[in-house]
């Protein structure tokens, strides 16, 4: 029998994202009233759930790979009595046709919509391919808070390199340049890191804690121990930008 170890129950959003920050968002998001709303690489479609409670006549679609998040994704949506209003594709993003959408969400997934080396500015230029004129995209992105050391790259996934993000303003002009005005530019926190750090590992490692003989206890102790170091890395290097791209149409 197939042992299934806990994943990321301890997680709301997969990424560096509070409470607080997300009421903000969808708030901000719900008064351009979006009668259309694309997630790409949704993951288990948080976010675009509560888009969805907070515009009554709103339709959407979760894009993502991961069939565990998907699922996920529709035992949430049916517990909000949301099921009716979105459907979710097991799919990949690249070259995707399901816009254009009067908001479209795509938080740490750019590459999901590009094979590029990074990703971003082909990402971008879909992006404004997917949304309507008149539309919203709300991007979650990395970008370097500062240069990081040679010493802290080799601490990182594997084969980071210094032209694997950008910074914010880099990364504001090549929004820009795809053809969008930024309307709220905003950056993840300390807190909202550590907060989904440490969730991101939390289960695992009260699991292995309890069952420390345990067959796989080996194999999930170096994959906890190498994503902490990994954090240490590039913790107060990596940063998370969330931007509220208005579409330019001159």
């Amino acid at each position: 029998m197939t042992t299934a170890l806990p994943r990321l129950t301890r997680l709301t959003f997969h990424g560096p994202l509070s409470e607080g920050r997300a009421t903000a968002m969808v708030r901000r998001l719900a008064a351009n009233h979006p009668r259309t709303v694309l997630d790409i690489g949704c993951g288990w479609a948080e976010l675009l759930l509560r888009v969805l409670d907070a515009v009554p006549d709103a339709t959407g679609t979760g894009v993502d790979l991961n069939g565990e998040d998907l699922a996920r994704a529709r035992r949430n949506a049916e517990e909000r009595g949301l099921g009716r209003r979105v459907e979710f594709a097991e799919e990949s993003a690249v070259g995707t046709r399901r816009g254009p959408a009067d908001l479209v969400l795509c938080l740490g997934a750019t590459q999901a919509l590009s094979e590029a080396e990074p990703p971003t500015a082909e990402a971008l230029r879909a992006l404004r391919r997917l949304v309507t004129d008149e539309g919203r995209v709300l991007l979650g992105e990395g970008f370097w808070q500062r240069p990081p050391t040679d010493a802290e790259l080799s601490g990182m996934w594997p084969g980071a390199a210094q032209d694997d993000h950008y910074d914010l303003g880099t990364l504001l002009d090549l929004a820009v340049g795809a053809g969008f005005r930024p309307e709220w530019t905003e950056t993840a926190s300390p807190r909202e890191w550590e907060e989904f750090e440490s969730g991101y590992q939390a289960d695992l490692e009260v699991w292995l804690a309890r069952n420390p003989d345990h067959p796989l206890a080996p194999e999930t102790r170096a994959r906890l121990d190498r994503h902490r170091a990994q954090w240490m890395s590039y913790r107060g290097v990596l940063g998370i930008a969330y931007l509220t791209l208005v579409p330019d149409t001159r």
